[in-house]
């Protein structure tokens, strides 16, 4: 136990000497890599920079790198992807994608909003699927914004989170507040 609080003290104190920029990249960087840890990083952060400064740098890091994934993957796909792959594969590639153009906007932030959500999937399906950048950016803004706050007073393991009922309970509280606010930007925007 003692090694791991070691651990933490010294990856905060390194995270705070690098500064706010530091966080900010650890954090964007994240949603080209999905092996690195969001939920560690955001916690870093969160112990760095204190609750309110951590969870927003980290908040706006991850919606930045989130839509720059989006559109690069947009990008490749008009572009790329779908001259280097033959009529077959394409077919495939067209029917994946196709039901997750479809998604609706409250799925869409559900999706976005759960804490084990491999986010990365999640940027190039929609950027290759064309999901709208309207739709995917407001869904994006809300969905994170939980996503960050679980991943910040959390900070917890995959397992240990399962485990934990308050986890659980918090979970569930962020999935329903997202889906209220989803259905209201949704009827506001006429996003669907």
């Amino acid at each position: 136990m003692e090694i791991i609080n070691y651990i933490i003290d010294y990856s905060t104190k390194f995270i705070a000497t690098g500064g706010i920029p530091f966080g900010f990249l650890l954090v964007f960087i994240e949603c080209f890599i999905p092996a690195l840890p969001l939920s560690i990083f955001v916690a870093l952060n969160v112990n760095a920079f204190g609750v309110f400064i951590g969870t927003l740098i980290s908040w706006i890091a991850t919606c930045l790198g989130s839509f720059l994934c989006y559109l690069l993957f947009s990008f490749l796909e008009e572009k790329f992807i779908s001259k280097w792959f033959n009529n077959k594969t394409k077919k495939l590639i067209t029917k994946g994608t196709l039901k997750f153009k479809t998604i609706g906007f409250s799925e869409l932030v559900l999706i976005i909003t759960l804490p084990f959500t491999p986010s990365f999937l999640v940027n190039i399906l929609s950027g290759i699927a064309g999901v709208s950048k309207e739709k995917f950016i407001s869904a994006l803004l809300i969905g994170k914004v939980f996503t960050i706050i679980f991943w910040g007073y959390i900070g917890k393991s995959f397992i240990e989170s399962i485990t934990d009922i308050s986890s659980i309970f918090y979970i569930i509280i962020a999935l329903i507040i997202s889906y209220i606010l989803s259905k209201i930007v949704s009827r506001k925007m006429n996003i669907e």
